[in-house]
């Protein structure tokens, strides 16, 4: 069992930045992955980045390349997202996942636990 509780959404300017936390609690150690998904109002729930837990090797969504960055912090159990030059279509509930089987990464039914989710709506 491991529960996620995202942090530091809110409303920003269309070209600011947010940083979004996950803490993540309980069986941590066996985490293979944890990502980043976002859902707007009206759309399926959609990739953002991932983390390897342990190697930490990333990868993310085109949508998103160059301006945001995925991290992890294994001591502190949170996984962190970078948001930078943010765009009004950004905008939606950001969620964050914990995998524990070694698949690809990029869809949500790859993904076992999830945090509660955080608003992040960037104004134009």
């Amino acid at each position: 069992q491991v529960q996620l509780v995202e942090s530091g959404g809110g409303l920003v300017q269309a070209g600011g930045s947010l940083r979004l936390s996950c803490a993540a609690s309980g069986r941590t150690y066996s985490m293979f992955r944890m990502g980043w998904f976002r859902q707007a109002p009206g759309k399926e729930r959609e990739f953002v980045a991932a983390i390897t837990w342990h190697s930490g090797a990333t990868n993310s969504a085109d949508s998103v390349k160059g301006r945001f960055t995925i991290s992890r912090d294994n001591v502190k159990n949170t996984v962190y997202l970078q948001m930078n030059s943010l765009k009004p279509e950004d905008t939606a509930v950001y969620y964050c996942a914990a995998q524990f089987r070694a698949t690809t990464g990029g869809r949500p039914n790859d993904y076992d636990y999830w945090g509660q989710g955080t608003q992040v709506t960037v104004s134009s």
